[in-house]
């Protein structure tokens, strides 16, 4: 498994990874999917994209940028998306714990996640498991796909140490 920059010729398989995440409604907060070309543009104006290879096959990636502006914009903020038929193999661990050294090579402070769903058990383990300190909790800061609402724990995590 190698986690990498993203290339223009992984955009069709990033769109479909960030599509399913999306289609599902429980993690991700947009609600439209990406087109080729607006996965070309979104994904082009991200600090960085990374993408996880297994096997010459595209299965995860993440997105990271500024959380805020000006005062606040040494704060990153990132988003993983792994396939659904992969989801188990400790690629998003390979992701965020990747995504934790480009924070440091870009000079970001801290990583902090504004919108991790309560009922999104895997991801709250990785990240306890990765040393990330919840903020507190949000109730019903999330509208899922079938209109239900779920908590929302936002996290942080200090690059520096």
């Amino acid at each position: 498994m190698t986690v990498r920059e993203y290339l223009p010729t992984d955009l069709r398989a990033m769109a479909e990874i960030w599509n399913e995440v999306v289609e599902q409604g429980e993690a991700f907060p947009q609600e439209n999917t990406l087109t080729l070309d607006g996965a070309a543009a979104f994904f082009g104006t991200q600090s960085f994209c990374g993408v996880c290879e297994n096997n010459g096959e595209l299965v995860g990636l993440y997105i990271l940028h500024p959380n805020n502006v000006g005062r606040c914009g040494h704060i990153a903020n990132a988003s993983y998306a792994v396939r659904s038929d992969r989801r188990g193999m400790h690629i998003g661990e390979a992701l965020v714990s990747d995504s934790i050294e480009r924070c440091r090579a870009l000079g970001f402070g801290i990583l902090q996640f504004n919108a991790v769903v309560a009922d999104n058990a895997p991801a709250l383990k990785l990240y306890e498991k990765l040393g990330f300190v919840r903020l507190g909790v949000i109730p019903k800061g999330f509208r899922k796909k079938d209109g239900s609402f779920a908590d929302i724990i936002p996290h942080y995590y200090d690059v520096r140490k």
